[in-house]
């Protein structure tokens, strides 16, 4: 395959952005080894993007010699370079159930989630996208009016990335007609990219443990949902749904989901659905996530929550099985529970999937890192346009929806 010159660029542009994002810091001439450029070549790539700032060089005194020898370097100290960790290059946004959560991003060294400003929308409000573009107007002034080169918007649901559109929300169903991407650039003159939660979640963690590139992530909270990382990408699908395990139906179960099913595993396992089936136990209780951590931490587990993390299980083993992953990580509410809980699901977990018969599952509990995600795919959709995680499909999912329909 012969590549044009301007492509060719944008690889090895993206090629030493992800060896960074992997090592660090690293020299010119460590990215030029790692990955089998000539020095001149990465040098030339590394220059232009200290000047647009995306990287940032910083003095690393007492650094051993390059030959690997412990005798640190006599003069000046060595140079290496990073992802550029003082100045905020994007704003991320979270929609939740009715909070919104604001950030501004560096491109590296965020580890762990820290919102600057939220505000809340009650979903019973009458006109919920108008008091969001009201409250997202409030928000920007806290932030001082600052530009970015692209803002992304980590919302719910199946999304249609390319065509900028919300498809389906089951919990959020106000936002299937609003054009969120309109509202933000009446706000913020910046490009606006819509990324589904859990992908947001998925590549955080990459991001922090980058020799991690296949797993399945699971994440509770106000619903259950999954993402899917093979050989550190997303798994390519020709529709925009995936990871949707929280709309497994679980036999018996008679809540009504806000997908419009019934009987989702959500209902059970969700912080709502958790809080009513802890509410319907124990009535005299009160019914919040405080009381039911502090009944967790002083009882063992009781049979209505154990049948729901088997029927979690369950599920989750399956989809290990059908994509042949043996890595789970579960983030969210659940990690915020007793330890029991977990150890209970990771359990039933490797009870139900084939790869733990004769070799090794693992579950593994980090927090959210949703920022950190965000701020790689920016640094996928917006500082090397043409080749990134997010072209899966060759054309925007509206137009084949349009052509399915036809």
């Amino acid at each position: 395959m012969i590549f044009s010159p301007s492509r060719m660029g944008r690889l090895n542009k993206h090629a030493l952005l992800r060896q960074l994002q992997k090592a660090g810091t690293a020299s010119r001439a460590d990215l030029a080894r790692s990955l089998g450029m000539s020095q001149p070549t990465a040098g030339k790539i590394a220059d232009a993007l200290i000047e647009q700032g995306v990287l940032e060089e910083i003095e690393v005194p007492g650094e051993a010699a390059e030959n690997g020898g412990n005798t640190p370097r006599l003069g000046r100290p060595g140079r290496k370079l990073q992802l550029n960790r003082s100045q905020p290059k994007f704003l991320g946004l979270q929609l939740g159930l009715e909070e919104t959560q604001l950030a501004e991003l560096p491109l590296g060294g965020m580890d762990e989630d820290h919102w600057q400003v939220s505000f809340t929308v009650k979903k019973s409000h009458k006109d919920p996208a108008a008091e969001w573009e009201r409250q997202l107007k409030a928000a920007a002034g806290k932030l001082g009016g600052k530009q970015f080169l692209g803002i992304l918007l980590s919302v719910p649901g199946v999304i249609d990335s390319a065509g900028g559109r919300i498809l389906f929300s089951p919990n959020i169903h106000w936002s299937e007609t609003a054009d969120l991407p309109a509202i933000i650039r009446r706000i913020w003159p910046s490009p606006v990219l819509l990324v589904q939660e859990e992908q947001a979640l998925a590549f955080g963690h990459l991001t922090v443990y980058p020799e991690c590139e296949d797993f399945l992530l699971v994440d509770f909270g106000e619903g259950i949902g999954g993402a899917v990382i093979v050989q550190g990408k997303p798994l390519a699908n020709p529709l925009p749904i995936s990871g949707e395990l929280g709309h497994t139906p679980v036999l018996g179960n008679r809540r009504e989901c806000g997908c419009g099913a019934t009987g989702c595993i959500e209902t059970l396992l969700s912080t709502r659905g958790l809080l009513e089936s802890f509410s319907q136990t124990h009535p005299k209780k009160t019914k919040s996530w405080h009381a039911l951590a502090e009944h967790l931490a002083e009882n063992a587990l009781e049979p209505w929550l154990v049948e729901s993390l088997e029927a979690a299980a369950a599920v989750i083993a399956g989809a290990l099985n059908v994509l042949g992953l043996r890595h789970v990580v579960i983030t969210g509410s659940l990690n915020e529970l007793p330890p029991t809980v977990v150890e209970h699901l990771a359990t039933a977990i490797k009870r139900g999937a084939m790869w733990a018969r004769f070799g090794e599952v693992t579950c593994l509990t980090p927090p959210r890192r949703r920022t950190a995600g965000l701020a790689a795919l920016g640094i996928d959709h917006f500082l090397v346009p043409g080749d990134s995680h997010r072209h899966a499909g060759k054309i925007p999912f509206s137009r084949e929806l349009q052509r399915t329909e036809a």
